[in-house]
């Protein structure tokens, strides 16, 4: 019984959008299932997809909150 976890940051997937619509979701949990099916034949019925929406303020790269680290970026820095 396959188990994945997709996180995403809560900012939606275009320009006013907080975070990711359910059409979104659905589709990743198809998708993936999909996957799971087509390269270790796992059944979808026993696929588990769990999505996790986290508040961009709570991911980090490069040493930075990922807020600051998209404004250097962005100046070149």
């Amino acid at each position: 019984m396959p188990i994945v976890t997709i996180q995403v940051t809560r900012e939606g997937s275009g320009p006013g959008r907080d975070s990711v619509t359910a059409e979104e979701k659905a589709s990743l949990i198809a998708g993936v299932s999909q996957l799971l099916l087509d390269v270790l034949n796992k059944p979808l019925q026993s696929t588990f997809v769990v999505i996790e929406e986290v508040e961009l303020e709570n991911w980090g790269w490069g040493g930075l909150p990922v807020p600051e680290y998209r404004k250097r970026l962005a100046k070149g820095d």
